[in-house]
């Protein structure tokens, strides 16, 4: 997992709704379906200009991208009463999506291989998986049932949560000490002293916790921070007069969200931070929900973050462990690839439109997440009161 910069910039899409040739239906049964040159740490001056020819954003597939992320809310119907109805054609295309990825929930036993008596290993994205997607992220609040699930999952089973926002961010909004904190999709992972530090990332530095205590501290991009906030200052410039959007600095990652943008000014978007990103060679765009992600071109995502907690915790390769991801986001397929990969795990893809994904399995939102989790907390006492009945005997 050498952690290496390749000069070819990308532009990653979250899976697009699968269509209807995809799911095998006919189609009156569904409505849709490093080097590089140097910078300084000085703001230079920002012009923004007028939207004239969006060519570059149109031929290099910004926008088809950018749509593509945001698949369309459910047909909802009303019934003779006035009560929202989801479409009978919408709900029959998300139940044949699901034979090819079957409910998480249905399938427990399965997943959790409690005849194989493995050990969990718990990863969560943030948004989207433990907190519903909301206008402004600033308010995306887990609930306190999502929060207790979560703190008594701990308690049993090895967690951690990988986001794309920064690692100080999700702390705040999550409040666990008893978890695993990977911030800036896997790029700033803080982890226990006494876990171990795989001999091939010598980027590991000694660092304090949350809690004060001695911590190793991984940051692979550590040297792109410079970088990053001169990116994110010229973003907040060039963006300040569209109204509804809003540029977040993630530490390793700027995010520039468009949800509570016009659609109209999709494109002014998408060419502005085009126009910024040439400057920048050493720099990608992902996409997101409703979301643009400037991120380091380094060989580094939420799978390779994956694989490093797994080392650190001593419980990589090894046939008794089983890793399960639970992600909403198109950032969560390299985990989800990851476990794949030999069978070594599952992935489980939150989604509530049918789309393609390297996940095993699926939940239809935030509270069946929260359904979930609380299975696994069940199983876990009664384990704990099986083995005290032993004892006892």
């Amino acid at each position: 997992m050498d952690v290496k910069s390749t000069k070819a910039s990308s532009i990653l899409a979250d899976p697009s709704p699968m269509n209807k040739s995809r799911l095998g239906i006919r189609s009156n049964l569904l409505p849709c379906s490093q080097s590089g040159p140097s910078f300084t740490t000085s703001v230079p001056t920002v012009t923004r200009k007028k939207p004239g020819k969006l060519d570059d954003v149109r031929s290099n597939g910004w926008l088809d991208a950018m749509q593509s992320s945001s698949p369309p809310r459910k047909k909802v119907n009303k019934d003779f009463n006035g009560v929202d109805l989801v479409s009978d054609e919408a709900e029959i295309a998300y139940q044949f999506w699901m034979i090819r990825y079957p409910s998480a929930l249905n399938s427990f036993q399965t997943i959790t291989g409690r005849e194989m008596n493995k050990k969990l290993v718990i990863f969560l994205d943030y948004d989207g998986t433990l907190s519903p997607i909301v206008d402004d992220p600033d308010r995306a609040f887990m609930s306190d049932d999502m929060r207790s699930a979560l703190r008594n999952v701990a308690k049993y089973f090895p967690t951690a949560i990988i986001s794309g926002r920064s690692r100080n961010k999700v702390y705040e909004l999550v409040g666990l000490t008893e978890l695993y904190y990977a911030g800036s999709h896997g790029m700033d992972i803080v982890f226990p002293a006494k876990d171990l530090v795989p001999e091939k990332h010598v980027k590991c530095v000694k660092s304090t916790d949350n809690k004060g205590k001695e911590a190793n501290l991984f940051q692979p991009a550590s040297e792109f921070i410079p970088m990053i906030n001169e990116v994110f200052r010229n973003l907040v410039e060039i963006t300040k007069d569209i109204k509804g959007a809003k540029v977040e600095d993630h530490k390793f990652c700027v995010s520039v969200h468009y949800r509570n943008v016009d659609e109209n000014s999709w494109p002014v978007i998408a060419q502005n931070v085009h126009d910024i990103l040439k400057g920048y060679p050493r720099l990608r765009l992902t996409h997101g929900r409703k979301v643009l992600e400037v991120r380091p071109v380094i060989d580094w995502d939420k799978g390779k973050a994956v694989e490093f907690l797994l080392e650190s915790l001593g419980f990589s390769n090894r046939s008794d462990v089983l890793p399960i991801y639970i992600g909403d986001d198109r950032t969560d397929e390299d985990a989800f690839k990851v476990l794949r990969k030999k069978n070594r795990g599952y992935g489980i893809l939150v989604s509530t439109v049918p789309k393609e994904s390297n996940a095993s399995f699926s939940l239809r939102d935030t509270s069946e997440v929260q359904d979930f989790l609380e299975s696994l907390v069940k199983m876990a006492q009664e384990d704990d009161d099986e083995d005290a009945s032993y004892d006892t005997n």
